[in-house]
């Protein structure tokens, strides 16, 4: 069909009676006077022949041109430019994370081995006790899964020295819980004291690191986060452990200096083998 036969006046009505008509969706017969494209051109500003119009004095349009108005980036850039970048755990990091991980699943074994010997000729001789020897047994069970966990999920090994450890918290357990209730409480008391200040300075160690990531425009990502929170919440019910054996009567233990503090040498000793090998 030739266009140019057609009459103008159908058309105009057509345009003026009906909704909007875009370009892209009228008639081939329709000619519209259209910018040249390019595939290439990936400007938003169409590329026409002509420069645009000065700009309004009343409406700049950049920065330069009205200072005390900066023009707002876009949502997507001022976000990225808003929030930490999160980075791959370095070489130190991922070090600590092993260590910890190694050590405090060594630890929390021990504990379950201990309450496990102490509770039957504690709870034998002292039936009212009880319950306190199951909660504190249930929370170090709880402590060893979840470390468990974190080891299986981080693809940590646990230490060399399991089978030692194993062994030695048996016997401690069984040995403080012959000696009698004051001796058990004792050996508690001398347990989550240093469990305690092993789990503080592991904590001020990832606040340490997560204060240097936020220096630098970094945000702590979620390994060192899940280990910090984790921490934190077992420490809290250990110090609790160390409460219940003050009070019944841990420090009446006979003798109490020379009991707790091999407990407590043997404790740290373990604590330093266990995050290396």
């Amino acid at each position: 069909m030739n266009t140019s036969r057609l009459s103008n006046r159908p058309m105009r009505s057509l345009l003026t009676n009906q909704s909007p008509l875009y370009d892209f969706l009228a008639p081939s017969i329709i000619n519209f006077p259209r910018p040249p494209r390019s595939l290439r051109h990936l400007s938003t500003t169409p590329p026409y022949s002509s420069p645009p119009p000065p700009p309004s004095p009343s409406h700049p349009q950049n920065a330069h041109e009205n200072p005390s108005h900066p023009a707002p980036r876009a949502g997507a850039e001022a976000i990225i430019d808003a929030t930490p970048t999160k980075k791959p755990l370095t070489r130190a990091q991922k070090e600590f994370l092993t260590s910890a991980l190694r050590v405090n699943q060594a630890g929390e074994l021990a504990a379950t081995l201990i309450y496990t010997a102490q509770t039957p000729p504690i709870t034998n001789a002292h039936p009212h006790l009880r319950p306190l020897m199951s909660h504190m047994y249930d929370q170090e069970a709880g402590h060893f899964k979840t470390f468990n966990h974190l080891l299986a999920k981080h693809r940590v090994r646990p230490t060399a020295f399991t089978p030692i450890w194993s062994l030695a918290a048996s016997a401690l357990g069984w040995g403080t819980g012959l000696m009698g209730r004051e001796a058990a409480m004792a050996c508690t008391e001398a347990v989550e004291t240093e469990i305690g200040t092993h789990y503080n300075e592991q904590v001020q160690v990832l606040l340490e690191m997560q204060e240097q990531m936020k220096a630098r425009g970094e945000e702590m990502g979620e390994e060192l986060t899940e280990l910090l929170s984790t921490i934190r919440r077992i420490r809290d019910e250990e110090l609790e452990h160390l409460d219940h054996a003050v009070e019944h009567d841990a420090k009446k233990a006979v003798p109490h200096e020379l009991l707790t503090g091999v407990i407590r040498a043997g404790c740290r000793g373990a604590i330093w083998v266990s995050e290396r090998v």
